[in-house]
Parts: C-alpha cells; structure tokens; sequence
C-alpha cells in the first residue's frame, strides 16, 4: 500500500507534473524527502532541470489528479485548480499535503532514479484523507481514534 502524490513544477512554457508512487519522509535534519521517477518518464528530466518542485500529496477523492499526472501527451492541467507554492511550483487544489522542495541530489536506482529533494516549506489540511493504492486499486484510510480513546 502506497500514498499517491503528484509532482510538481512551473516550466519555462507552464505548468508540468507527474503521478508517483514511491515517496516518502528521509530526514528531519535536515528535512529531506525521496522519490523515485521512473527512467523512462519524460517528466521528471524537465523538473529536474528546474530545481524546485512540489510534492503534493494526493486527498481521497483525487483518482481522477492520480490518472491524469499518469498520462503522457495530454494536458495535464486541463481542469485542474492550482495557486502557487512559495517556489511556483503548483500545488494542486484541495490536497491532503504539499511539500515544496529544492532539489538536493539523485542517485541510481534501477530502473528508477531515486531523487532527494530538501524541503523549504510545506502545508497540510487534516481533514483531508489520503489517496492509497492497493492492489491495482484506489482506497481510502480510516480516521484513528482520538488520542486517549479507548478501544471498544
């Protein structure tokens, strides 16, 4: 199981992004954060060479942001709502979470390459659950109990 998180950026000719999978929290000292494009996407090299993006962590009822970053060719901003993160780099209306970053370094990772981004602000909305994916399919998680409850 797997959050979903589109990235993002503000390109010399507009908006771009993608849909990743494998992100996730590296370091708190400094604030570092990983994900891993696949070396085939023709996405990340563009972002890349921006040097900022943003990772916007995907809310439940996002599939629709999910497959549309996925898709390659088409415009991925087509209905989208976005304000800008203090990079510019977009951050996509309603999401759980957003992290905007600095790229910092990559690293080889196979098929994919694993980027590591410091991050330079970031902003959440609680109410907000997350997008997962689970065996081929969208889910959503369940709201934890308050702190203190007692199980039943």
């Amino acid at each position: 199981m797997s959050g979903v998180v589109v990235i993002t950026a503000q390109g010399p000719e507009g908006p771009i992004g993608f849909t990743c999978q494998s992100f996730s929290s590296l370091s708190l000292d400094p604030p570092l954060i990983s994900f891993s494009p696949a070396r085939t996407s023709s996405t990340w090299p563009k972002i890349r060479e921006i040097g900022t993006f943003c990772v916007n962590v995907l809310a439940s009822d996002h599939s629709e942001y999910s497959n549309g970053f996925a898709r390659s060719g088409t415009d991925k901003y087509a209905g989208v709502t976005w304000s800008p993160a203090p990079s510019g780099s977009p951050i996509l209306e309603g999401v759980s979470a957003w992290i905007d970053c600095t790229l910092w370094n990559e690293y080889d990772g196979g098929d994919h390459t694993i980027v590591i981004g410091t991050v330079s602000d970031l902003g959440a909305d609680e109410a907000r659950l997350p997008l997962l994916f689970y065996r081929g399919g969208y889910g959503i998680t369940a709201p934890l109990p308050p702190s203190g409850a007692e199980e039943s």
